[in-house]
C-alpha cells in the first residue's frame, strides 16, 4: 500500500514525532538535531544548518513554519503547537552553537566569480561582510552549499512561499551558474 504524501507524514508524526513533542525542550532539540545535525550542523543534503544563525532569523522562520506561512512538509509536525517561549528557547540554543567548517575545499575559479557577484549584488550589506548574518538575515557562511543553491533558486524563481521579496529582487536574472558560484563563495567565506 502506497501512502500519499500527507498520509505518509501523518503516519510518521503519530509514530515518531508526537511522543517527542510531548517532551520538554531537550527532547524537542533531539528531534531538531535528528535532521539539522548535532548542534545544528546538518549532515543531510538539502537540510540547512542552524548553528550560529541569528536568533531573530530562527525565531521568524519557526513562526512562519508553525503558522503555515512557509511550507516545508518535513517541518509541519515538528513545529505544530510550539509555544512562543519554546520557539525563543530553540532559537537561542541554535544561535549559540558553533558552526562546522564548510565541506570540501574551495574552488579558486568559483571563489573569484562568487566574490565578484557578492560585491555586485551587495550581499554583505544585509548579511554582513563575513556573511555571518544579523537580525532577520540568515548566516550564509558555512551553510550547506546545495541548500544555499536551492534556497537562492527558490527566491529567484518565486517558488518559496513566505520568501523575502528583497532576495527575489536581488537574485532576479542571476543565472544558475552564477548562483552556484555565489553559493560556493558565500559558504567558504569565514
Amino acid at each position: 500500500m502506497r501512502l500519499h504524501r500527507a498520509g505518509r507524514w501523518a503516519w510518521l508524526t503519530a509514530l515518531f514525532i508526537a511522543p517527542v513533542l510531548a517532551q520538554p525542550l531537550p527532547g524537542r532539540l533531539q528531534l531538531c538535531d535528528a535532521c539539522h545535525g548535532p548542534g545544528g550542523n546538518s549532515q543531510i543534503a538539502g537540510t540547512p544548518s542552524l548553528a550560529a544563525q541569528p536568533v531573530i532569523f530562527l525565531e521568524n522562520q519557526l513562526v512562519l513554519l508553525r503558522e503555515g506561512m512557509r511550507e516545508v512538509p518535513q517541518m509541519a509536525a515538528a513545529v505544530q503547537g510550539l509555544k512562543d517561549a519554546e520557539i525563543r528557547a530553540i532559537a537561542r540554543h541554535y544561535a549559540s552553537q558553533r558552526p562546522a567548517p564548510p565541506r570540501g575545499s574551495p574552488d579558486a575559479a568559483l571563489m573569484k566569480r562568487g566574490a565578484a557577484l557578492a560585491g555586485k549584488l551587495h550581499c554583505g550589506s544585509c548579511h554582513e561582510a563575513d556573511f555571518r548574518g544579523r537580525e532577520q538575515m540568515p548566516r550564509l557562511a558555512t551553510q550547506r552549499e546545495e541548500y544555499l543553491v536551492a534556497a537562492m533558486n527558490s527566491y529567484r524563481d518565486y517558488t518559496r512561499k513566505g520568501g523575502d521579496t528583497m532576495m527575489a529582487a536581488a537574485l532576479y536574472s542571476v543565472s544558475d551558474a552564477d548562483v552556484k558560484a555565489l553559493a560556493h563563495y558565500l559558504v567558504h567565506t569565514r
